[in-house]
């Protein structure tokens, strides 16, 4: 049916039941570029559609949202086109086409995005949903890590989570990977013929992969495979050892956790996720991770960097499952006309109410005394301001505390002073 939106996806409306409200959301939006401002992010905004190429080449052509999941098109330019489905890679296109690095120095970017992939739909996993994303580009310090780290948890304190964790793991470089590749395969040798080619063809291509698959008997298996923090080189095991030392100092708890290694080919060292003790197997609520080959796969310079992305609907869902979603916002004032000769001062009076910064509303319909009343109630307005012929005539009005019913007369010029207090 065209009245209902799109398999996958969803409206956010201003009303209670809604699936996501959007004040809410509006409000989860205040609360991350706030938190985020306070470490001196600038956002920056990409465009929906990116060139394919960038997601091929960035994600990893064995990665699952680029072989099963991405919405690409060829426009009528005959090029090739892909709603984005993730936010890094359209971020460091955007460092890189403003030259943001151009001075040298760490470069730090947020941002608020719809993402795009075609999954089967579920509670918290929709085909279009939004991220909220940090990237710093720049350093390759543990410090930067931690930073990420740190941000991210700042902001799920702000919005009011509670009980979560940060799971955390480093997969290494090209060196670790290489040793662990071969005890890996030693582990996998025996169990792999008997597996689909999809899996075989993982296994050979990234074995990574397999730690983070949806199959429940392929991770059973995986839970006994070797793990690759014991392959690590120095360098990588000291970033390590390090970024666990700048968490503890933080106090941000964190676990380790070796089948944690992101869904995305352009990961180094450090990945981490962090996850609600509240929703269970979808307790995801964010992923990330150093990504020091990222900038010069899509052709800039070589430039370390680290971030993440926080999926704004997990968030949503665990604030309802706490019970902590607030209460509907409402309106201010609701100014009603007692008298037909009323109505040009209740319009002037809103917009004197409005000017001062208060939100303000009257009934458009012109409806009686009652139903002026009732509107104001459905609107759930702390006041209603009564102008009648008597107020007229003395300049005055009568404001009512809808909560608690008690009213009194005050001088048209003190409302806003009187209500906004």
């Amino acid at each position: 049916m065209i009245t209902q939106a799109p398999r996958g996806t969803y409206d956010a409306t201003p009303n209670e039941n809604a699936t996501f409200r959007s004040d809410v959301l509006h409000r989860l939006e205040d609360h991350f570029f706030a938190v985020m401002a306070r470490y001196g992010y600038g956002e920056v905004r990409t465009p929906m559609f990116e060139h394919t190429e960038l997601f091929s080449r960035t994600s990893g052509d064995t990665s699952e949202v680029v072989n099963k999941q991405m919405y690409s098109f060829t426009d009528k330019g005959d090029r090739s086109v892909t709603l984005k489905p993730e936010g890094t890679a359209p971020a460091v296109r955007a460092y890189l086409d403003a030259k943001l690095g151009a001075q040298g120095g760490v470069t730090r970017l947020c941002y608020q995005t719809a993402i795009f992939r075609y999954e089967r739909p579920q509670k918290g996993r929709y085909r279009q949903a939004h991220q909220f994303g940090l990237e710093l580009f720049g350093s390759s310090q543990p410090d930067a890590d931690a930073e990420i780290i740190e941000a991210t948890i700042e902001f799920y304190r702000a919005i009011g989570l509670r009980d979560t964790v940060v799971l955390l793991n480093c997969i290494g470089r090209a060196e670790s990977r290489a040793r662990f590749r071969e005890a890996l395969a030693a582990y996998l040798a025996p169990w792999l013929p008997d597996q689909s080619e999809e899996i075989k063809m993982l296994a050979d291509r990234n074995p990574l992969r397999l730690f983070d698959q949806k199959d429940p008997k392929v991770n059973e298996f995986m839970a006994g495979a070797p793990v690759v923090t014991d392959h690590l080189e120095d360098a990588s095991r000291a970033h390590f050892d390090t970024l666990q030392a700048l968490l503890t100092e933080a106090g941000v708890g964190y676990e380790l956790r070796p089948e944690i290694v992101r869904g995305l080919d352009y990961y180094t060292d450090t990945v981490f996720e962090v996850h609600s003790t509240l929703l269970g197997a979808q307790g995801a609520l964010c992923g990330g991770g150093r990504y020091d080959n990222l900038v010069k796969e899509v052709g800039g310079p070589a430039t370390p960097g680290v971030g993440v992305g926080m999926g704004v609907e997990r968030a949503y869902i665990v604030l309802e499952a706490q019970g902590d979603l607030p209460p509907m916002p409402g309106l201010n004032v609701f100014v009603v006309a007692a008298t037909e000769d009323a109505w040009p001062t209740v319009r002037t009076l809103c917009r004197a109410l409005r000017a001062s910064g208060l939100s303000v509303q009257y009934d458009v319909e012109g409806k009686n005394l009652k139903g002026q009343m009732k509107q104001a109630d459905r609107m759930r307005a702390q006041w209603a301001v009564i102008l009648g012929t008597d107020e007229l005539a003395a300049g005055q009005a009568t404001i009512k505390n809808l909560a608690t019913g008690e009213q009194r007369q005050v001088p048209q010029s003190e409302i806003a002073a009187t209500v906004g207090a």
